[in-house]
């Protein structure tokens, strides 16, 4: 690689140095001083996007590049509104994209910039040793000065080291050399340093990789998806009578769903709705895949199957079969909700089938369009981000909880039995439900319950805003809680001796939800 010129390394690498040791400095701060792990390393993440556009005039003049910026930054401030791994992996992958796309002509599709940024992401653990390597060589070029670091060390070995010596002896041969050599204490060794140097360390590392990116000379290019496949028993006979056949079960599938689920038809003795939700939920998902799996084998753009007015016609039925297919999944899921809890687990399933759906839509689209095998990778990719993004500002613990206290048997009549134990789980994000909840003045035993779950969680809560569990969000919530609780300061609280259920040890042990009113399937689980 050619070495790079004076002006810059003495220019821009100087700077990119400077930003560096800012950076470190605030990472300092942030992690080691502040003992902060979650809420403010946004802090830092957004001081790392602010010196990738200080240091890169390719990153400011690069309209793609600054969206990735722009990204970076969002995700960064994700992480100081609400911490989470989702928001600290997309950010990685928007200030990588960020500081690699003035490097590149176009953006081409996912399955390059997977590799880009993984090999970015590998050779900068080793960055600042090739960076080393090549100011070495770049001094070799320059004439040699009169006094150089090396120079000075050179002449600097033989005094130290003959004076060192000679104290030696000096002190064996005088007893008041030795003494005053005795009397000077080395200073007591912080233990804490080298971990300290660890995480500094890793921070420069980081901040180093993205001021100095490392993009691959090549990638693997995407599979071209299109034309005939010379795989035995895909000729476009048995594909359009597989179609045929496929149609006919999906038909099967759906009908039975549309009259079960909906109660046109009573499921045969011993099955309860339950069970018959809850077991097919996810595996209807994962025929759903296939299906698509299948049609991106067999009907690529411009093969002779996807080219025949039948089979086109086939697999647009059945493209659209597995989207009701997708939808009784939905159905079922939601069915198992109203019988127990909504929890995180089922919201995200949720979301997981409308992306299956959407995905379905696309594969349809690209054989019908011809499209590329790229565009149905970035468009892929555009969905789930625009999904993941949203979710990064979305707290799923509180929209369950607030569904559950809104649903409860114990509220309307008519929902399940309210599980206190799951909110007790959510923590923070069950606060203001919890309230709504024991500001309703539950009668009996059943409203202590409540109030001590939630005086738990109050309590809890406040904690993390001390410690460092701090988020933007936790501070709203509280604040707002106070604001809704009258409660100024808000003190400790033991929990009373009470499990998750709110009932005292001395009286109960902890007992799941009653679920007496719908039968349990041996398998379900109430989170799931």
């Amino acid at each position: 690689m050619r070495l790079l010129s004076k002006h810059r390394w003495d220019g821009a690498f100087a700077l990119k140095l400077a930003l560096t040791a800012l950076l470190v400095l605030l990472g300092n701060y942030v992690f080691w001083e502040l003992e902060q792990v979650t809420g403010v390393q946004g802090l830092f993440m957004l001081g790392l996007c602010a010196a990738l556009a200080a240091a890169r005039p390719a990153v400011r003049k690069d309209k793609r590049a600054l969206a990735a910026l722009a990204f970076a930054a969002l995700y960064g401030f994700a992480q100081l509104w609400d911490p989470s791994p989702l928001a600290f992996a997309l950010f990685w992958v928007a200030i990588g994209l960020a500081t690699l796309l003035p490097g590149t002509a176009r953006f081409d599709d996912g399955w390059r910039w997977f590799q880009r940024l993984f090999v970015h992401g590998f050779k900068s653990l080793f960055g600042p040793l090739i960076d080393l390597g090549k100011l070495d060589r770049l001094r070799r070029r320059r004439p040699a000065r009169p006094l150089g670091l090396r120079r000075s060390a050179t002449v600097l070995v033989l005094p130290l080291l003959g004076s060192a010596l000679f104290l030696w002896l000096f002190a064996a041969a005088n007893p008041v050399i030795e003494s005053w050599l005795e009397s000077i204490s080395p200073p007591d060794f912080d233990w804490t340093f080298l971990p300290r140097l660890i995480l500094l360390s890793f921070l420069a590392l980081l901040a180093w990789g993205v001021l100095r990116p490392r993009p691959p000379r090549r990638t693997f290019g995407t599979f071209d998806g299109s034309g005939d496949l010379n795989i035995p028993g895909f000729s476009l006979a048995s594909v359009t009578l597989a179609l045929v056949m496929f149609n006919a079960l999906f038909a099967l599938q759906n009908v039975m769903d549309l009259a079960y689920l909906s109660g046109l038809a009573e499921l045969p003795k011993g099955i309860a709705l339950s069970a018959y939700a809850h077991r097919g939920a996810y595996p209807l998902v994962a025929t759903a895949l296939l299906a698509a799996l299948f049609v991106l084998v067999a009907l690529r753009p411009g093969s002779s199957t996807a080219a025949s007015p039948l089979a086109r016609g086939l697999v647009t039925l059945w493209i659209a079969q597995n989207l009701v297919l997708v939808a009784s999944a939905a159905w079922r899921t939601w069915d198992y909700v109203q019988a127990y809890d909504l929890t995180r687990l089922r919201i995200a399933a949720l979301l997981w089938m409308a992306l299956v759906a959407l995905g379905l839509v696309l594969v349809l689209y690209r054989m019908l369009r011809e499209k590329s095998a790229s565009w149905l990778i970035n468009a892929n990719l555009v969905t789930s981000g625009a999904l993941l993004t949203a979710i990064c500002f979305v707290d799923l613990g509180a929209v369950a909880a607030s569904w559950n206290v809104r649903h409860a048997r114990e509220i309307d009549g008519t929902g399940a039995q309210m599980d206190l134990c799951y909110l007790s789980q959510l923590g923070d994000s069950a606060l203001l439900p919890l309230l709504e909840l024991d500001q309703r003045k539950l009668p009996g035993e059943f409203g202590q319950r409540v109030s001590r779950v939630r005086l738990t969680a109050q309590s809890r809560a406040a904690g993390m805003a001390r410690n460092s569990m701090w988020s933007l969000r936790n501070t709203q919530r509280l604040a707002e809680y106070r604001r809704l609780s009258g409660v100024g300061t808000i003190g400790h609280y033991d929990g009373g001796e009470s499990d998750c259920n709110g009932r005292p040890y001395s009286h109960h042990s902890y007992e799941p939800a009653s679920t007496t009113e719908v039968e349990v399937p041996r398998n379900a689980n109430r989170n799931d």
